[in-house]
């Protein structure tokens, strides 16, 4: 599934969302070193081999680490609200178990909200709406409701 007729994703090629609409990130492993990437790549960054196969990355991790976007940044490729409508977000870095530690946006951003170490799990967040009154979809994570990493 890409997207519903109201929807359309923010870039082809990076991820897809599933059945129950929640994004799954395409990412690549290395044949020779089992090396994660994201997004994918047609070589190794750690061995240099180009033996690389697509994958379906991990929707749940641990918060690695974090920040907050307090400024809107340059578009493009930023595709949000700038001027008086930006609202400050959170941006971290969330490690997919023994996989790969993915830069993403986050639902929340606020120290109350997020701690290193918490359980991730990926949503879709709708960035904009485009000329034809689609929204625009990313993929983000947002703290897991129990806690649990799965």
């Amino acid at each position: 599934m890409t997207a519903t007729a109201n929807q359309t994703l923010v870039a082809d090629g990076i991820f897809r969302l599933d059945d129950d609409g929640r994004p799954v990130l395409f990412g690549s492993r290395c044949t020779n070193c089992d090396n994660h990437m994201f997004p994918r790549q047609s070589g190794c960054p750690k061995c240099m081999f180009d033996t690389q196969e697509d994958i379906e990355l991990a929707q749940a991790g641990t918060l690695w680490t974090w920040t907050v976007q307090a400024f809107p940044p340059k578009a493009p490729p930023y595709l949000g609200p700038v001027g008086a409508d930006f609202e400050p977000y959170g941006v971290g870095y969330v490690e997919l178990g023994d996989q790969v530690r993915v830069e993403t946006r986050l639902t929340v951003g606020t120290p109350e909200e997020l701690e290193i170490g918490m359980a991730m799990e990926i949503v879709a967040h709708v960035l904009t709406t485009d000329d034809d009154g689609n929204d625009v979809v990313t993929y983000a994570f947002a703290p897991t409701a129990t806690g649990d990493q799965s």
